[in-house]
């Protein structure tokens, strides 16, 4: 049986190697400038740092050029692709058709990640964009199990899910958390976090929705974080290739703390089916007392559907 990669999202570079003791696979990682939502920020000295890091221990680093980009940041496209194929990148993600275009020009040979984090929806569009370059399609994280399984089962290319972490509700280009949370003041209240972002509190339903800006606008997350540790086992039968924790706003502890966890549960998984169903419950209660008190655990859209 097929096992699939652990995809992971480090802080920095120290966070990377303690992750790689923790048994994860591969890493996402870039610069804001260029990425979406990254977990942490690694300059061209650092991400050159970290592939060395990575390949000399057999891991694989895919770098984020999944930003919404406008005129002014196109023309440097070309200029960051070829850094990146010259110090050997994995792959790079991608969203946007103009990286698709830029690396063709410049990186012919580079492996593309497609990922618009929500139109993945169907396996026609995977294998779209895999017959345009992709080599792997990233799946919307608001769909349920069966279509998972159905997309993998008609893919013609890799298929990546996340099965742990926050998911992004909402994303402008705009700045927009000083006016408008101000206005809404009289009836929600901005609490300042000690992680870089602020927290909506939503008092009628007891969320906290955590707000954060950054190069790319202002971002709204999820309230919960997505865990499926308990119930891998159609994914893995279905071969789905990659599976991704997301650790922003995160802390390097808990990042390491979730992939060991993960990475056990993948093994028995594919080596000890009988063994995993007996010890899922008790991993899932572990990653429950890691979690902050205002973020408890769900399993996200895995077992419905989406209400749009």
């Amino acid at each position: 049986m097929k096992k699939p990669e652990l995809l992971v999202t480090p802080i920095d570079l120290e966070n990377m190697k303690d992750l790689m003791d923790a048994g994860a696979d591969a890493f996402v990682i870039g610069e804001q400038r260029y990425g979406l939502r990254l977990a942490g920020e690694f300059d061209r000295a650092q991400l050159k740092e970290a592939i060395t890091l990575a390949h000399n221990q057999d891991k694989k680093v895919y770098v984020a050029m999944n930003a919404l980009f406008h005129n002014e940041k196109v023309e440097e496209l070309s200029d960051y692709l070829q850094f990146l194929n010259e110090v050997n990148a994995d792959a790079v993600i991608f969203g946007d058709p103009a990286v698709l275009m830029a690396a063709k020009e410049v990186a012919p040979d580079m492996k593309l990640h497609w990922n618009t984090e929500t139109t993945a929806t169907n396996y026609y569009t995977c294998n779209y964009w895999g017959r345009k370059g992709s080599k792997r399609a990233v799946l919307a994280r608001e769909i349920n199990m069966d279509s998972i399984v159905e997309i993998k089962e008609n893919a013609e290319v890799e298929i990546e899910v996340q099965v742990h972490g926050m998911t992004c509700m909402f994303q402008s280009k705009r700045s927009l958390i000083g006016h408008y949370f101000e206005y809404q003041g009289k009836t929600m209240e901005v609490e300042k976090g000690k992680e870089r972002a602020m927290l909506l509190h939503d008092k009628e339903r007891n969320n906290k929705y955590p707000v954060y800006e950054d190069e790319n606008g202002t971002h709204i997350m999820s309230p919960n974080d997505m865990c499926i540790i308990d119930e891998l086992e159609e994914m893995i039968d279905a071969e789905v290739d990659s599976f991704k924790i997301d650790g922003v706003l995160q802390t390097s502890e808990y990042m390491v703390e979730v992939t060991k966890r993960y990475r056990k549960a993948i093994d028995l998984c594919v080596e000890n089916r009988e063994q995993y169903e007996e010890i899922k419950e008790d991993l899932l209660s572990e990653l429950e007392e890691l979690q902050q008190d205002h973020r408890p655990l769900d399993t996200g859209f895995f077992f419905k559907e989406t209400v749009y």
